[in-house]
């Protein structure tokens, strides 16, 4: 799971494709569209490491449930259920993501839990 995430923000950075996504924000009606993409960006690395080490894990995986339901509400609703042989970005993968952070949550067997 947090190689999927890690990927994610990792490309994002490489490909420069930073300014894309806060115009697309921004064009949604999300002001500072480039403030919440470098917060994404730094969420899912610093997530996709907290998860790694295990700690944190609950509160980690609450945050990436949070972020992929904005992204459904933002992004991928509009596009329908299927992403790929469907569909065209649809909002399939991220609920398979919520399931998957929604047991690791529930796990919850992390090193380190919050004061």
């Amino acid at each position: 799971m947090a190689l999927i995430f890690l990927l994610h923000s990792v490309v994002r950075l490489c490909n420069g494709t930073i300014p894309r996504f806060a115009n697309y924000l921004t064009e949604k009606g999300m002001p500072l569209g480039k403030a919440w993409v470098i917060a994404i960006t730094v969420f899912e690395i610093a997530g996709s490491v907290l998860l790694i080490l295990n700690y944190f894990t609950r509160a980690t995986a609450i945050g990436f449930i949070i972020l992929l339901l904005a992204g459904i509400v933002l992004i991928h609703a509009e596009r329908g259920w299927f992403v790929g042989e469907h569909g065209s970005g649809g909002c399939e993968y991220s609920f398979i993501l919520i399931i998957a952070l929604l047991v690791i949550a529930a796990a919850d067997t992390d090193k380190k839990r919050p004061v």
